[in-house]
């Protein structure tokens, strides 16, 4: 496929893709390219740079496992020592927090996976703790 920059004569600017470069210029003599937003059928091709293979960015660095582990044992850490632990009753809390019932903390606690598909599709705001970090002395 070949993506071609295009701008009909009043510079309404779009794009436009082709299968081979002959495409454009038979669909063009057969009057089925128009812009867009005015329908024009004077439409040209821009100047644009080519995409020239072999040129890909190189990929962006994957942080490593453990700065993963790092990150997630700190957002961890900060709620276990801020927000309230509300047990079992988390769903319960959540909603009621939600619906001005209860006053406005952040929590964290245990729900069922259908206790917390029912809060999401209410439109209340939760999501999974991190878990906790395995000790040293259990890995191998």
């Amino acid at each position: 496929m070949i993506r071609y920059a295009l701008a009909c004569e009043h510079d309404h600017e779009f794009e436009g893709w082709f299968a081979a470069s002959a495409d454009f210029d038979d669909q063009q003599a057969s009057g089925l390219i128009e812009c867009p937003v005015c329908a024009s059928k004077a439409v040209r091709k821009q100047i644009m740079a080519p995409a020239v293979a072999g040129t890909k960015k190189k990929d962006a660095p994957v942080p490593s496992r453990a700065m993963m582990m790092e990150a997630m044992g700190r957002i961890r850490r900060h709620v276990v020592e801020n927000f309230d632990d509300v047990g079992d009753s988390f769903a319960k809390e959540a909603r009621a927090i939600h619906e001005g019932r209860a006053e406005e903390r952040g929590i964290y606690g245990q729900a069922s996976p259908t206790e917390v598909r029912a809060l999401v599709e209410d439109g209340v705001p939760v999501a999974p703790l991190p878990p906790e970090a395995p000790k040293k002395t259990e890995l191998n």
